[in-house]
């Protein structure tokens, strides 16, 4: 039996095509598109870019400077669970802060670190409001679940959204 060249090329070449197009038709039309549907209609998303693969999710959202963090985070892992299955959702947060809001920050940081790394939660918004108190067009809104610490630091137009992880960790946040 002689095989010939050219058929069995075209086979490889067409087969390749079918698997890696419904492959990529699928992720496409089937998880990312609804997903970026779902992202974009969270209340306070502005806009959002998101890189989805096998193992991870990767969010990057814009908000409005009125936008409720903790409220935006659980409407995506809410209303994406069934997209995001197992998962791990990386949300990055995309926000406009000032060189002024940002040096404000790195002064509270400490204290924040602190009771972050104590598990005294409560103490954050007491810090967070003393330090307000310097600059009085500051407006600090702090909240909290079972897995973030939520900030939203308001400087005019500035503004700069925090969401730090309630898991033990050394080192610096990872998404700060």
């Amino acid at each position: 039996m002689k095989l010939r060249l050219l058929p069995v090329v075209i086979s490889v070449i067409i087969s390749a095509g079918v698997l890696f197009g419904g492959w990529f038709a699928y992720t496409s039309l089937a998880m990312e598109n609804p997903l970026n549907d779902i992202i974009s209609k969270v209340p306070g998303v502005t806009s959002s870019t998101m890189k989805l693969d096998s193992e991870r999710v990767d969010i990057e959202v814009s908000l409005n400077k009125d936008a409720n963090l903790r409220t935006v985070v659980d409407r995506i892992h809410k209303d994406s669970a069934s997209i995001i299955g197992k998962r791990t959702v990386n949300i990055h947060i995309k926000d406009n802060p000032s060189d002024k809001l940002d040096q404000w920050w790195s002064k509270a940081l400490f204290e924040v670190a602190q009771a972050m790394e104590t598990k005294h939660y409560a103490d954050i918004p007491t810090t967070l409001q003393k330090y307000a108190s310097e600059v009085p067009t500051m407006k600090v809104e702090s909240e909290m679940d079972q897995t973030y610490v939520y900030i939203r630091l308001t400087d005019g137009d500035a503004t700069k959204f925090i969401m730090l992880p309630r898991t033990s960790q050394i080192g610096v946040w990872p998404n700060e």
